[in-house]
């Protein structure tokens, strides 16, 4: 921060030796003047008072449960691109294990191919985060030779933080904390978009909350559905959640944390079951929930559709096989009516970027569905 200097206080002018006093008519003006004044303030303070006396007694004006989301330019670019559109009516393409990557750390088996940001960059709008705690290993520390001195705290591990460094863990290890702050300097640096997390959820609602409390300016674009009364008068359009600056939604498979604004995905999503086997032939749309089916119906309300469509290992060379037409054909011939004919809201894939050579990835699937009335 720049430090700015004081301006020195202007000294008073010199004092006359002299005291001039005023003249009978100056007191006059001087006093009509004043009189003129407290009359008008008597008449506004009577006004004021009469309109109070008008309003029924213990009358107070109901306050709306949701601020009224703001207009100007943002609310215009929004309406255009989204329209009427509701967010359980549009589609986002969504990255499984966003934190396995090549850029981020050091991974000897990815998911993707770019960081976090990287992947936002290119169109990424739903992250999936594996959050673990880690308590510090001064043993670690030093057969590591001082490159594992990381302190406790809430991290990004594929299984237990501490076995397999490159597998379970990489080094240099992410941060939850480091990881949200890269999704909301994102957002606050495109006003436009939305993105939603959702978590694999291994430690505490307490360690969640103090590694979600040290992200800057996560509470101010957080949208709580619970807070917006969604299910009772369902999901709002996407313009709305824009131009109310609400554009980050979380997710966990907990369900003790919805306090903090982190919404349990079985009481607000439908799944269905995440793998499409070693092979990649299992393309059933089958729920992941046996108490959750894909169909569900709920009077006023409409869960989210997390769509998945990833192997049991992934590579590259299977990514790009299933990335494609498979998808494309899996979402109009299997998962629509599995669901009861409705689109996915999420489609997760593995090397989002990757796909055959039918002219069809991920981010144009997706494209496409956002383009369905």
């Amino acid at each position: 921060m720049i430090g700015m200097g004081m301006s020195p206080t202007p000294a008073p002018p010199p004092r006359a030796h002299g005291r001039r006093r005023a003249t009978p008519a100056a007191l006059l003006r001087r006093t009509g003047r004043h009189s003129f004044l407290c009359l008008l303030l008597l008449a506004l303070l009577g006004t004021a008072t009469a309109a109070s006396a008008a309003a029924p007694a213990g009358h107070r004006s109901p306050a709306p449960a949701v601020a009224a989301p703001a207009g100007g330019p943002a609310g215009a670019a929004a309406a255009a691109r989204w329209g009427d559109r509701r967010l359980d009516e549009a589609t986002f393409l969504t990255t499984h294990n966003s934190f396995t990557n090549y850029e981020d750390s050091r991974w000897s088996s990815v998911n993707q191919s770019e960081s976090v940001r990287g992947q936002l960059e290119n169109g990424v709008r739903g992250l999936s985060l594996d959050t673990h705690w880690y308590e510090h290993s001064t043993w670690l520390c030093v057969i590591s030779f001082g490159s594992d001195c990381y302190p406790s705290d809430v991290y990004l591990c594929h299984g237990d933080c501490k076995t397999f460094a490159g597998a379970t863990y990489a080094l240099p290890r992410q941060s939850f904390t480091g990881t949200m702050q890269t999704v909301v300097d994102f957002l606050n640096s495109h006003p436009q978009e939305l993105v939603t997390v959702f978590l694999e959820d291994y430690v505490s609602a307490e360690q969640l909350q103090s590694s979600l409390g040290r992200v800057r300016g996560l509470p101010e674009l957080l949208f709580r559905p619970d807070q917006w009364g969604v299910r009772q008068h369902g999901w709002p359009k996407v313009a709305d959640l824009v131009t109310a600056g609400k554009r980050l939604l979380l997710f966990s498979d907990r369900g003790d944390r919805e306090h903090l604004g982190v919404m349990y995905d079985r009481s607000w999503t439908v799944a269905n079951y995440w793998s499409l086997g070693d092979m990649g032939n299992d393309l059933a749309c089958v729920t992941r929930w046996s108490d959750v089916p894909l169909d569900r119906q709920e009077p006023g309300f409409r869960r989210l559709f997390m769509m998945s469509h990833h192997r049991n290992v992934p590579t590259v060379l299977t990514a790009a096989l299933d990335n494609g037409a498979k998808l494309r054909d899996r979402v109009a011939n299997q998962c629509r009516t599995a669901s009861g004919g409705r689109e996915p809201n999420y489609v997760s894939v593995d090397f989002h970027r990757l796909s055959d050579s039918s002219g069809h990835t991920p981010a144009s699937i997706v494209a496409e569905l956002n383009a369905t009335p």
